[in-house]
């Protein structure tokens, strides 16, 4: 048995999220997107202040409530039940949309099919005859935070790379990622491609790069 595949152990969908949130500042208004990216309010240290939007109208998102202690009625747009920080509050969906659109967003984080060394990412379908997906409110979100972070495995189950040269899903947005948070490593996009920032324990930017169609680059 190859002794290397055991000399590492990929981050879980809790260890991406809480790496996520490890680096988000003091003070940024971060969309959530659904999936992995739901998880990061749970993991912000609570003396840290990190205003969360949700686009279904609520500014001031906190963490999973403890059980027995759900608002049944108080969810994220990904239908999960959310708590509210002191100072939180409910709006509109129209001007939810309209802090997206309207660039007030520090960061969104999404979840990811595939990301390009240019930034571009796909996220919502994997084929343009996929039936009944939607592209959602990815597309606003994309476009109109300041910056936007991905959360996703490094591969998919069967292996393949979903760090690219090139999509090949249907893009959500182009040229809108600056950083990806996988169960591998953290990359940033840089005008000359993926910049490796960070990598597990026990794997190599070698085998790093060995799991990555596009080509890396050392910090």
């Amino acid at each position: 048995m190859n002794e290397t595949a055991h000399a590492f152990r990929p981050l879980g969908r809790a260890g991406m999220a809480a790496r996520a949130a490890q680096d988000i500042p003091e003070g940024w208004y971060v969309n959530l997107g659904i999936g992995i990216p739901s998880l990061i309010a749970d993991h912000v240290p609570a003396d840290r202040e990190v205003v969360f939007h949700s686009e279904n109208g609520i500014l001031g998102m906190g963490p999973a409530p403890e059980k027995h202690r759900e608002n049944p009625w108080l969810i994220n747009a990904s239908t999960q039940r959310v708590s509210l920080r002191t100072g939180g509050s409910y709006v509109h969906h129209a001007d939810s949309f309209g802090i997206v659109r309207g660039g007030h967003l520090d960061l969104c984080v999404l979840g990811g099919f595939q990301v390009a060394e240019n930034g571009d990412l796909a996220n919502w379908a994997q084929s343009a005859s996929e039936a009944g997906r939607q592209i959602g409110g990815a597309m606003d979100l994309a476009v109109g935070a300041k910056r936007v972070w991905v959360t996703m495995e490094h591969t998919t189950k069967h292996g393949h790379a979903r760090i690219l040269k090139q999509c090949s899903y249907p893009l959500t947005a182009k040229h809108c990622v600056s950083r990806i948070y996988t169960n591998l490593a953290v990359l940033e996009v840089t005008p000359k491609g993926f910049v490796v920032i960070d990598i597990i324990p026990g794997l190599s930017f070698d085998e790093l790069q060995a799991r990555t169609e596009a080509v890396l680059h050392r910090a």
